[in-house]
Formats: structure tokens, sequence, C-alpha cells
């Protein structure tokens, strides 16, 4: 079967679900799509290469819900294509095994995509993550009231724009729904260790518009932060350059795309505490965004925090 065409008996939405070593969180996330308003559907489990109880604790559910096992640990991008290639659905949409999916979710997308023209190939939603402690609490008010920039949630080159300058955030992951036609020929780079998802929708824009439903959907559980500093910047560097053609004709309009990732970068460090690492990523653009006044003692307070008030380890 190729990757557009289906059978009659075919569900109307192939959910993917990626999972690793999560079987103790992994019931929540299949409940939830099994708890959908939208009843046609299959749930496609991609085991990647558990040691855990994952088999078992999929081996509970009826035939709604398929076991699709790796040999070995191949990373989230696989599992997701594993899934992509095994979906038979008009309709894939992804969802992580630590986050669960609000009972409406897919009838609002549905019923959001299909008012528009085929020209729209996906359509996300918004999401929710619990505050855990009114430090998190803060950090989110001044991310949403402070920090947040008034942006275009859907479109094609526009939409881009602003998952590149990082103003989206749609955590595609567990948000995204996308017609299987347009992914035909499309898949996760498996070579990407970090953004490979923003990475995917880039270039599933390629392909056509994406929708937004304006709707806290699916419920993302705090994961801890962003993962060590060195790793997410070399995943950036390899992101960036990989998009390089893209970034190059928006920073030719204007828009330093760069600058702002370097920025993001520099407060990964600053949340460790490690401030003179912090230095070799901040320079005078900083100081071109007002807002960056805030962000940086906002990082270092951060930091400060995790290294003198938590216990933190320093480096």
């Amino acid at each position: 079967m190729t990757d557009t065409e289906t059978t009659d008996d075919a569900p109307l939405v192939s959910v993917i679900i990626p999972v690793y070593n999560r079987a103790g969180v992994l019931r929540r996330a299949i409940d939830s799509a099994l708890a959908q308003t939208v009843e046609d559907i299959e749930v496609l489990v991609v085991d990647d290469g558990s040691t855990d109880d994952t088999a078992a604790v999929v081996g509970d559910y009826d035939d709604r819900v398929r076991y699709l096992p790796h040999d070995r640990n191949r990373g989230r991008s696989a599992a997701r294509n594993t899934g992509i290639d095994a979906a038979t659905g008009e309709y894939v949409a992804f969802l992580d095994s630590d986050d669960r999916w609000l009972p409406h979710k897919l009838e609002r997308q549905l019923d959001r995509l299909p008012r528009c023209s085929t020209e729209w190939v996906g359509v996300y939603c918004e999401f929710l993550t619990p505050a855990p402690s009114r430090f998190g609490e803060a950090l989110d008010w001044l991310s949403r009231h402070v920090f947040a920039d008034p942006v275009v949630r859907e479109g094609g080159r526009e939409l881009a724009r602003e998952i590149l300058t990082m103003n989206v955030l749609m955590g595609p992951g567990s948000t995204l729904l996308v017609r299987r036609e347009a992914l035909e020929g499309l898949r996760f780079d498996e070579g990407l260790v970090d953004h490979e998802d923003w990475d995917f929708v880039l270039r599933l824009l390629d392909r056509g518009k994406i929708a937004h439903v304006d709707e806290p959907l699916v419920v993302v559980p705090e994961s801890g932060g962003d993962p060590p500093a060195e790793t997410l910047a070399d995943a950036k560097r390899r992101f960036l350059d990989r998009h390089a053609d893209r970034i190059d004709g928006f920073e030719a309009e204007g828009t330093d795309v760069r600058s702002i990732h370097r920025v993001s970068v520099a407060g990964v460090f600053l949340r460790e505490g490690r401030l003179l690492d912090a230095r070799r990523y901040l320079g005078w653009e900083t100081l071109r965004d007002p807002r960056n006044w805030l962000r940086v003692p906002w990082w270092t307070l951060t930091g400060l925090r995790g290294r003198f008030g938590n216990g933190g380890v320093t480096r």
C-alpha cells in the first residue's frame, strides 16, 4: 500500500504514539486517544526498543490499538516514521507517550481543516503545561505577557517565519493533525537528535498551509527543562544550517533569525548557572530587542536559584 492509498474499512484518523520505556504513563496517552469524541480511529503504538512493560500495557487493549515494536532503540524520529508507514487513516495525528489529549481535540481540528481549501495540509492546536510551582507560574506569566509577540498562527511562509523566530511553539509531537496524502515521501529526519519536529513542520509547510485551533486541547506535563546546553547548541546549529536558504530570505527582509537562537542558547547556559559560557552567545545584537533586557536577568536569576537555592550542580 502506498502512502496515499486507503481501504474501504480504513479509519478516519491514525494516531501515532512513539514510546521508549514509559510504560508508567503510556496508558494515560492511549486512553486519551480512545476517549476522543471522534471514534473512527486507530492507535499505533511504536515501541522503540523498550525494556520495561510497554508490550504488556498495549496488550491490555482491543484491536483498535496496534503494537509496532522496534528490535532496538532508534530514536523518536524513527518511531514516528514507522507509524507513518503503517498508518491507514485519511488523517495522521501524533501523540507523545507522556502527553494526553482532551476529548474534543480531534473533533475541533477536523471541524477546522475541512473548511479550508485543499492547500491546507494540516492543523495544530494550543497545549497546556500545568505549572509545577509558583516560580513556574511566574515564568509562564512572563512568557505569555512580556516575552510573547502578537504572531501569525496559521498559513504558509508567514507561519514558517513565526516558527523560525520561536514566536510559535506548536509542540507538533502531540498537537499536529495532517492529511495523510500530504505525507507522501515526507518523513522525520532521523539524523537530527533535537529540533526534528520543527524541521518536519517546516518541510510540511513547503507542501501547503497549516491551520490553527486557538484552544488548549493537549496537556503536556512539565518535562524538566531543556537538554544540556551543549546538546541544544549543536542541535540548533544543525537545524539552522538545514534551513539556511529560508533563513537568509527572512533575514534579508529584516528578521534576524539566527540572533534569536543564539540568545535562546545563552538562556540555557544562564539557567544552568554558567554565566561565562553564556557570554559566547551574547552580543550587541541582544540589546536590539528590549525584551532581552528582562530575559537575560531572568535567566540569570533562574540559574543562580538553581545553583544556590536548590542544590543544583555547578560546572
